[in-house]
């Protein structure tokens, strides 16, 4: 009879301990759920804030070829200064095999590692791209392989990074990818996704990320962890005067300015209203990706034009990255070792 007591008892004890096991699981799986899940895009786009562009440096053919290379301090400068993060722009097609599998060079994906790594270490947002895939926008049909294999692999390489590390699927579409962009967009984002189910992504229109193309933009529909890029150079007389780039188109420019008149601010409002209006409408949160002003045009009116595109920014919702930190668009001179405040303080008020 003891016996019989003893095992039932410990059949009773046995049977809450099972239960309390499987609450506690599911509640494990509960909580695994939600670590799981994807993260808010419009708190997403939040946080990404007040960013910077890290341009001329992993985007141009080789690091240090266009005068810039990445150091440590400079992503503690950046966080000091008051950004909330930084876009990476990053030229893989430069560093990948150029037949299948197109293997990306081992040591520069250490180097974008190193960059991303010392961005999260100081609670900064990172939006990495593919930038000047210059070929894939003249045959697109050869290369577009390529950039699912190149994703494929960056998605891979950083599958387990935390949600504050974003992917921009490709820097300004144009030219003869613009009319395959919505399909090619969508075939790479698939790619993405396999790895990364709960990343967040950032695509842009065709024809450069124009606000005027953001009508041709398709997305899918049941892929809501997106955010929306724009770029915005207006008037490119004033904002690209003297750009060697251009070559003489660019000479009759010099000397341009932006006064901030009803006229010069109408243009910004129109545009920045457009771009806030698609958002609403397709509930996708916007990016400002690029805007700044090049070296050539006077202090005072970059300080005045760059003032009033970050504050029509924010008072959108708008999230934006400057271009860029410190080449010839330049917020921080990286010779003298300053900040040019007149930038600084136009995409980040001292009151902030």
């Amino acid at each position: 009879m003891f016996k019989v007591k003893k095992v039932s008892l410990y059949v009773t004890v046995g049977y809450f301990l099972l239960i309390a096991s499987s609450c506690a699981a599911a509640e494990g799986s509960k909580e695994a759920v939600v670590k799981k899940s994807s993260p808010d895009p419009f708190e997403q786009n939040k946080r990404l804030g007040r960013g910077i562009n890290l341009g001329n440096a992993l985007d141009a053919p080789r690091e240090g070829m266009w005068g810039v290379r990445l150091r440590e301090e400079y992503f503690q400068l950046i966080k000091d200064a008051g950004f909330d993060s930084v876009r990476i722009p990053i030229r893989w097609s430069n560093h990948a095999l150029k037949e299948p599998p197109y293997t990306i060079n081992t040591a520069f994906f250490e180097r974008v590692d190193w960059a991303v790594e010392n961005a999260i270490k100081r609670d900064l947002y990172v939006m990495i791209n593919v930038h000047h895939y210059l070929e894939i926008m003249d045959e697109p049909g050869k290369h577009q392989e390529r950039l699912y294999a190149l994703w494929e692999q960056i998605a891979e390489r950083y599958k387990d990074y935390p949600d504050s590390v974003v992917f921009e699927l490709l820097n300004e579409p144009d030219n003869k990818l613009s009319r395959l962009w919505n399909e090619t967009l969508k075939k790479t984002l698939a790619v993405v996704r396999k790895s990364n189910p709960h990343r967040t992504v950032v695509i842009g229109s065709a024809e450069d990320n124009v606000i005027n193309l953001l009508r041709r933009l398709e997305l899918p529909k049941e892929d809501q962890n997106i955010i929306v890029t724009v770029h915005y150079y207006t008037p490119l007389e004033f904002t690209h005067q003297g750009a060697e780039w251009f070559g003489e188109r660019a000479k009759p420019w010099l000397g341009t300015t932006w006064t901030g008149t009803d006229e010069e601010k109408r243009a910004v409002i129109e545009a920045f209203d457009k771009a806030a209006a698609w958002g609403k409408e397709h509930n996708r949160p916007i990016n400002l990706g690029e805007f700044g002003t090049y070296e050539k045009a006077d202090s005072d009116s970059r300080a005045r034009w760059t003032e009033f595109i970050a504050k029509s920014a924010m008072e959108r919702g708008f999230s934006f990255h400057y271009w860029e930190f410190c080449s010839t668009f330049g917020v921080y001179d990286a010779h003298k070792k300053v900040w040019r405040d007149f930038l600084l303080n136009a995409l980040i008020p001292p009151e902030k």
